[in-house]
């Protein structure tokens, strides 16, 4: 397992990139064979305008379909390169679809995935076979039946804390499956649109999407609130029937300690990896 690198090689500036994305014409974050993915686009565009090969580290990986309005990525470049104006060039270049918001030298110690305390997603629904805006249809998945918002909540409560979620993930070889859970819950808008904050340490493969899929399971009436608290328990794989579309999903938030901590909170996080 390759070590991360914690600071930036000699000659080398970090840079912190916040990133927004629609994710519909994406095939994920992760570079791909002829796949058009975020990471590819990005890492294009910045060894172009820094002139020299550039790789990226995210936050959070998304998975194909998935959006975000606050990804956050760090990048090493050359001492030289020019900053000024740099987010406007680099948007220049970019589609439409994906844009940079914020580029800001790292503070010492900064790593976009490791340093990270929390992830913070929403998931958006559209339920009882109502008509989903032409406008709206982006960035929210829609459901036939109508749901039970009280039973949903009820059953979202029994996952919080600290579990081992290999029911909710897809399968990867040698990636743990354990994450501590901080909030699932949902609200009804006054338009009735059904919305879930979903936050986490971090997320496996999936992880979102099959919780958001269970939990509709539930408020449908197909299964008690119990089951859900069951399927964790036994750790007993889902059924990617369940798996609810990723049009719906959304990175909105990454939480970092203050500046003093990041060094601390990486190694922490690497500490926990190499353990795994």
């Amino acid at each position: 397992m390759t070590e991360p690198t914690l600071y930036p090689e000699s000659g080398f500036r970090r840079l912190r990139i916040d990133l927004a994305y629609d994710g519909t014409n994406f095939s994920g974050w992760a570079i791909q064979p002829d796949r058009r993915t975020v990471q590819e686009v990005v890492e294009t565009a910045l060894s172009t305008v820094a002139q020299s090969p550039a790789q990226t580290i995210v936050a959070g990986r998304t998975d194909a379909g998935v959006h975000a309005t606050a990804q956050i990525i760090h990048v090493d470049v050359p001492e030289g390169t020019d900053q000024i104006d740099l987010a406007y060039r680099l948007n220049r270049l970019l589609d439409s679809d994906l844009r940079v918001l914020e580029i800001e030298v790292a503070p010492e110690g900064f790593h976009a995935r490791f340093s990270a305390l929390r992830r913070h997603y929403k998931y958006q629904i559209v339920d009882g076979n109502k008509a989903i805006n032409p406008l709206d249809r982006y960035d929210r998945a829609s459901w036939y039946r109508p749901l039970d918002l009280d039973r949903m909540n009820e059953a979202s409560a029994l996952l919080l804390g600290e579990h081992d979620f290999a029911a909710f993930c897809k399968y990867r070889e040698g990636a743990t499956t354990i994450r501590t859970l901080e909030t699932f819950k949902w609200e009804r808008k006054e338009d009735g649109l059904l919305v879930a904050q979903v936050v986490a340490d971090a997320f496996c493969y999936s992880m979102v999407r099959n919780l958001v899929g269970s939990a509709v399971c539930v408020a449908e009436g197909r299964f008690e609130p119990s089951w859900i608290a069951e399927m964790l328990a036994n750790r007993q794989r889902i059924s990617d029937s369940m798996v609810f579309p990723p049009e719906g999903l959304t990175l909105v938030q990454v939480d970092y300690p203050n500046d003093a901590q990041l060094l601390t909170r990486a190694a922490l996080t690497i500490a926990r990896r190499n353990e795994d």
